[in-house]
């Protein structure tokens, strides 16, 4: 259990969360700081955004050493997608040329290699990843795509719908022995892993410090090494073009960069509060818990086993098997429960299964998934019929 902490959060009490993996949820002293920091831009506009790029390299000073990597491999971005964008858009012509991406992966990321390729006039590799491949099974089946055509690879670090590592240190290490560049989509991964990139050898690696990591909304990284580094570009072309990286991604003009200066303070109030150590510890735990509770609801119904054999699941999160015949309708089974039950949760799929994604952090308890069980299921079993 997480000792007794004073850490107050920006979240609706009257709703149950446990979807902490697609938005998170902001401490409140975050929240404040932020908000002190709009203050000082709209006060005095111009002295703010004249010393505004030392603000954001002050900020990534203090970010860098909660991911384990140099603070001048590092810059900001307002999400893992838009980290994905900036590749996308830097990377030189490849005529032709193939992009190995796998079924696991986020769609709006997958969707940006797809348009590259088209660019390109090259095609898109997907490689199919079994859900329970341990990693030198997913490892063998992604690299199974690559070719002498291969001008990149994408790959996620934790997956969106299914809830799982993947392999990313095996197939970075296999990439590289053949001089293909990789991108890793980490958006779930900072704070989750105290070191992500530890072992990765990868050239490209982007995260969200507003996920498990509780900075406020629009809060992304961009680590770059190898020779990819200097083609990057931000996606705003300001007056930091020209500055190496990551400087030039300190300078883009007139947006508002405090939710990249509160991150930090985020990192530091959720460290000495709790500790994220302690955190992690917790959610791992109370996911399980929390999983078991709601897949034996189910199974009580159904007799069927509701568990997920997941090959490297990724704490904090679980699946659960939904009924059969229950069907997702894009966000419309989110939006349903949402708006019925004030229970925020997430609904995948992969293959011909359908899952709800619980997720844990340090404001939940077993409580919240135990009301889900007695309140959420029995309505999802009936619309399943």
């Amino acid at each position: 259990m997480i000792k007794e902490s004073s850490l107050a959060w920006g979240l609706d009490r009257a709703v149950r969360h446990l979807n902490h993996g697609s938005f998170g949820a902001v401490p409140q002293f975050a929240l404040d700081r932020q908000a002190e920091y709009r203050a000082l831009m709209e006060g005095a506009p111009v002295r703010w955004f004249v010393g505004v790029p030392q603000r954001i390299a002050d900020a990534r000073a203090r970010v860098a050493p909660y991911l384990g990597v140099p603070v001048d491999d590092l810059a900001f971005v307002p999400n893992a997608s838009a980290g994905a964008s900036v590749v996308f858009t830097s990377l030189p012509v490849e005529h032709g040329c193939e992009i190995v991406v796998t079924d696991h992966g986020y769609g709006a990321v997958t969707m940006g290699a797809q348009r590259l390729a088209r660019r390109w006039g090259g095609t898109v590799r997907t490689a199919h990843v079994p859900l329970a491949a341990g990693p030198q099974e997913a490892c063998a089946a992604i690299t199974a795509e690559f070719s002498d055509r291969t001008a990149l690879v994408v790959l996620d670090h934790v997956t969106s719908p299914t809830a799982r590592f993947l392999p990313v240190d095996l197939v970075s290490a296999a990439a590289r022995e053949r001089g293909i560049p990789v991108l890793v989509d980490g958006a779930h991964v900072p704070l989750v892993l105290e070191e992500p990139l530890a072992g990765v050898d990868c050239d490209v690696w982007v995260g969200n410090l507003h996920k498990f990591g509780c900075a406020p909304r629009g809060t992304g990284v961009l680590v770059a090494r190898g020779p990819v580094r200097s083609e990057l570009n931000p996606l705003v072309d300001s007056w930091g073009a020209g500055k190496p990286f990551p400087a030039a991604f300190d300078e883009q003009g007139t947006q508002d960069f405090t939710s990249w200066l509160a991150a930090p303070d985020a990192l530091d109030v959720v460290e000495r509060e709790i500790g994220w150590k302690a955190v992690r510890h917790n959610a791992a735990d109370l996911v399980e818990r929390g999983a078991q509770v709601v897949a034996r609801a189910f199974t009580a119904a159904t007799g069927e086993d509701h568990r997920v054999d997941v090959g490297m699941p990724a704490v904090p999160f679980r699946l659960v098997r939904l009924p059969r015949g229950l069907v997702l309708g894009g966000h419309e089974l989110r939006d349903r429960v949402l708006a019925e039950f004030d229970v925020e949760a997430a609904f995948t799929a992969f293959g011909d299964d359908a899952f709800v994604r619980l997720a844990a952090h340090a404001y939940n308890t077993l409580d919240d998934y135990e009301d889900f069980a007695a309140r959420v299921v029995p309505a999802l079993l009936e619309w399943s019929h």
